[in-house]
């Protein structure tokens, strides 16, 4: 059978389904290609007439806000030792140095990092567990979660879909060279994101190892004089060695 054949007969039903359950699982807070998914299937609605686009965006919308509040309800729960256990399981998507960049996101945005989370690999599968655990009330997380996931989710679906068709007249006349320009603008375009990706962890957990340092010089400096001493200021006297 001919792959084009082969494509035009997949039941559009099981694209909405799996769309809706991988996004929908990936939101929950379990590593997977979610995007991907999305973005496959949106081209191939493009080139396929039986794909309804509305019916792939609105399926994936609900997967992303499903799986989110589940996963936001587990975090709750949880608390931190599940982050602990998630980094035991998965220390490639949820190590310290990710755990400690998502929290810096939240602390610094609040429930916008939820909305923006889901234009980021490593905030959109943290988002709905981390915000349970950091205890962010629920209609906040909930009313960024829903923006969030009508405009990624619907939005990369419209985007990706009217793209592939324009893709499809235009690689008509420059079938090699648009396959190509394609390929490496994509290469181009991943090697950037994951070095951005890769210097935002670092700092972040340059960051974490400097705190316990700078606490740890707070509490051993001398004090100025007639100032007592950080051990005097909570109550508990302080002899010098030698007296």
């Amino acid at each position: 059978m001919h792959i084009q054949d082969w494509l035009e007969s997949v039941p559009a039903v099981s694209v909405y389904l799996l769309v809706g359950v991988v996004i929908g699982l990936e939101s929950l807070g379990i590593p997977l290609p979610g995007e991907i998914v999305l973005v496959s299937s949106a081209l191939l609605a493009s080139q396929q007439g039986h794909i309804d686009p509305l019916i792939l965006g609105t399926c994936a919308t609900v997967g992303a806000v499903v799986g989110d509040s589940i996963g936001y309800a587990i975090g709750r729960r949880g608390g931190k030792p599940l982050l602990d256990w998630l980094g035991g399981k998965f220390p490639r998507h949820f190590g310290p140095s990710h755990v400690a960049t998502a929290e810096r996101s939240f602390q610094r945005w609040g429930m916008w990092a939820v909305f923006f989370g889901r234009f980021i690999a490593l905030l959109r599968i943290f988002a709905g567990p981390l915000s349970g655990v950091l205890k962010m009330p629920y209609w906040k997380f909930l009313t960024a979660n829903v923006l969030g996931g009508v405009v990624w989710a619907g939005g990369t679906t419209a985007v990706i879909y009217y793209v592939g068709i324009v893709a499809e007249a235009w690689l008509k006349r420059f079938s090699w060279l648009g396959l190509v320009a394609a390929v490496l603008i994509g290469l181009a375009s991943m090697v950037l994101v994951k070095r951005r990706a890769a210097k935002v962890a670092a700092e972040a957990v340059e960051e974490h190892r400097s705190e316990p340092a700078a606490a740890r010089r707070d509490e051993h400096a001398p004090a100025a004089e007639g100032e007592p001493r950080l051990s005097e200021r909570d109550g508990t006297p302080s002899t010098p060695v030698g007296d």
